[in-house]
């Protein structure tokens, strides 16, 4: 491929990911060594810039863009643009793993506030260029604002290839009791969620392979799959997130669980801090002074020792 054909072909992938940001891009015109177009969204505009250096590569050009927030957002994600994406998103693969796969993660397993949610993605060759065009990563390395940014773009680039099973907790208490009474575990919450999400994706595509996080035995995910999961040659490691289909899958959980969180907060009125902090029993106590114990039955996952934490002060029924 000669490089203004590569040049092309990265400002159709960009063209792609920031269409699915919702900014208008111009087509391209011929410059001295590369081409340039226009980029706009809400009566903001700049210029990109792909263009052949001295060494011969194709790089992109950012330097037009100002200072704006809509500039920062297109600098935030096209700053890998230095490389052909399809260069990028094939180093976030183990080199054992071929696409297309499908990526599975959870979220606010690590939060006594707020639902667990479990997300899995499908991931092809092409979805994964631009996923890693976008700066697709691991939820936990992304503030909260960046996560639903990219959480919106994967939406539109993925379609409906995607499937996001939320536990409310209410209904996570609920299982847990359950699971506790069959002497079962958490794992087994886990699995089961990982195996519901698998299962609905596996409904909408077909694909041969999964990816996910290694929280436990392999063989307790297997159980919980149906007929079609069973089939799939199923991957469990550590740090899955290093895989796109996986990093994914995490922004699309933690978006999830931030949007339920935040209706929350605005149903009780008050700040319910993530994870397990002092901060979070600080205000557990507070929602329980005020609306008696039972209601960290809807808000909280009580099986964490946080649970005792807050009422350790006195009883608060």
């Amino acid at each position: 491929m000669g490089e203004i054909e590569r040049a092309i072909q990265m400002y159709r992938n960009l063209q792609n990911l920031l269409l699915s940001n919702e900014f208008t891009v111009s087509e391209y015109k011929g410059i001295s060594y590369g081409l340039q177009f226009s980029v706009q969204k809400s009566g903001w505009s700049g210029i990109v810039r792909i263009y052949q250096n001295k060494q011969g590569k194709v790089k992109t050009d950012l330097s037009q863009l100002d200072e704006s927030d809509h500039a920062d957002l297109i600098k935030s994600f096209l700053h890998d643009q230095n490389d052909p994406p399809s260069q990028t998103a094939k180093s976030a693969l183990p080199s054992n793993v071929e696409l297309p796969v499908i990526g599975s993660d959870e979220s606010g397993k690590g939060d006594y506030f707020g639902s667990l949610v479990t997300a899995c993605v499908y991931v092809d060759e092409n979805t994964a260029n631009q996923l890693a065009a976008l700066g697709v990563k691991d939820s936990k390395t992304l503030s909260d604002s960046r996560i639903s940014e990219i959480a919106r773009s994967i939406r539109r680039i993925c379609e409906d290839k995607f499937v996001v099973v939320e536990i409310s907790s209410e209904r996570y208490n609920q299982l847990y009791k359950k699971l506790e009474n069959q002497n079962s575990s958490l794992n087994d919450l886990l699995a089961w969620a990982h195996a519901k999400a698998i299962e609905e994706l596996l409904l909408k595509v077909e694909c041969q392979t999964a990816i996910v996080d290694q929280f436990a035995d392999e063989k307790i995910l297997h159980r919980k799959l149906q007929e079609k999961g069973k089939k799939l040659n199923v991957i469990q490691t550590y740090r899955a997130e290093s895989h796109i289909a996986v990093a994914a899958a995490s922004i699309l959980a933690r978006d999830r669980f931030i949007n339920k969180l935040s209706r929350m907060e605005k149903e009780y009125q008050m700040k319910l801090p993530k994870g397990a902090s002092k901060e979070v029993v600080a205000a557990a106590r507070q929602l329980v002074a005020r609306s008696g114990r039972e209601i960290l039955e809807k808000v909280a996952k009580t099986h964490f020792k946080t649970t005792k934490e807050v009422l350790e002060d006195g009883d608060h029924s």
